[in-house]
């Protein structure tokens, strides 16, 4: 759209996604739009330094439904801890990047992506939200986290990793300032708000978005690191484990979704929620029998189902992919997509797999035959 990252609108940009809008429109699917997904116009990085910089609505009658930033929990560790996503920025020996502080820019990579979004929605409300009728929220990546173990350590140090890493933003969102948690241990490398900052945060989103895949457990992990010496990771002061017992495919059990969905209703007084991504990963290889994705999708949500019954305000539901794309993660070795595509084709063919026909069934209120639980070339989900 903005090649240079400002000035004038690309028109052949323009054109793409109004032409896809109107197709969406054509066949009675509503479009939800997303204004950043990890990577920014390159001169927007240059001058900027990206997201470490402070500096940092054509389609309104058409698209009523904005999300500002997509995981920006994930995207601060990913692309500034660990370094393994855009920018690829870290230090060791948290990572091997060029160029990097895994020390301290997640805080503030986050922290300008929070002032960013306000400043966005408070624009949106001012100038749009009335003519247009349309709603604005922030999506973040989650997990369900559970103890390890009863033990005290475990089930205080599952508190401190929902601070840590869905409080980190949900806090400002919705009460104006960091988890009380991550300000006694991150310190002075955590940036304050202002109190007109926290005033424009709070309440800044319609509704939430949710990129929910997995269980997480969570093991307490004392250390002596100094402040200084530790990355976000090491200030959560937390191990994370995924339990599979399993040695050919990954299982999730659906419980997850609706022990997340309950923590949003009783910390965060039951905001609105739209399920962005929710997804199965599995060998681009196979072609057609993805039975343990079909498996996936039903039991969440028949799980999400049981949310909504005891009171979730969750509005919708997307599966994470349509078809096979560019994993963040897993390239196109690990991809999710209800079509297969075929990449080495010229024309990119796709073919339907076994989850895309049991999910269309299930959308026109058919009841489709599950799979058995099969072992067929399934991968775990990448933590964060």
């Amino acid at each position: 759209m903005l090649i240079d990252g400002r000035g004038e609108v690309n028109p052949q940009g323009l054109e793409y996604y109004n032409n896809l809008i109107s197709e969406l429109l054509d066949h009675g699917i509503e479009p939800h739009a997303t204004l950043f997904q990890y990577d920014l116009p390159q001169a927007l990085e240059d001058e900027y330094n990206g997201w470490l910089g402070p500096q940092i609505m054509e389609f309104g009658d058409r698209v009523t439904n904005w999300t500002t930033l997509n995981e920006p929990n994930a995207f601060a560790l990913l692309g500034y801890d660990i370094g393994v996503a855009p920018p690829g920025r870290c230090s060791e020996p948290f990572g091997n990047c060029p160029n990097g502080n895994s020390v301290t820019e997640p805080y503030i990579v986050a922290h300008h992506s929070l002032l960013a979004h306000s400043s966005a929605v408070s624009l949106y409300r001012q100038m749009y939200q009335e003519k247009q009728h349309g709603v604005i929220g922030m999506n973040i990546f989650i997990y369900d986290f559970v103890p390890l173990t009863n033990s005290t350590e475990d089930i205080t140090a599952t508190e401190r990793a929902k601070a840590f890493y869905t409080g980190w933003f949900l806090d400002p969102l919705y009460h104006g300032d960091y988890p009380d948690i991550m300000k006694k241990i991150a310190g002075s490398k955590l940036p304050k708000f202002s109190n007109s900052q926290s005033e424009q945060l709070i309440n800044s989103v319609d509704f939430l978005g949710v990129n929910y895949y997995s269980i997480m457990y969570v093991k307490d992990d004392p250390h002596a690191a100094p402040s200084n010496e530790r990355d976000f990771l090491a200030d959560t002061y937390v191990k994370t484990i995924y339990m599979n017992n399993s040695t050919t495919q990954l299982y999730v059990p659906p419980y997850g979704l609706q022990g997340a969905l309950e923590y949003f209703k009783q910390s965060y007084g039951n905001p609105p929620i739209y399920i962005h991504e929710n997804g199965y990963p599995m060998n681009h290889d196979v072609v057609f029998d993805d039975g343990p994705r079909v498996e996936f999708l039903s039991e969440h949500l028949r799980s999400l189902a049981d949310s909504v019954r005891n009171g979730s305000n969750t509005k919708g539901y997307f599966v994470w992919s349509l078809m096979d794309l560019y994993e963040l993660t897993g390239g196109f070795n690990t991809t999710y997509g209800l079509y297969y595509v075929d990449f080495a084709d010229k024309e990119l063919k796709r073919y339907p797999r076994r989850s895309a026909i049991w999910y269309t069934d299930f959308l026109n209120g058919r009841r489709a035959a599950m799979p058995k639980r099969s072992s067929d070339s399934s991968l775990p989900v990448s933590s964060v």
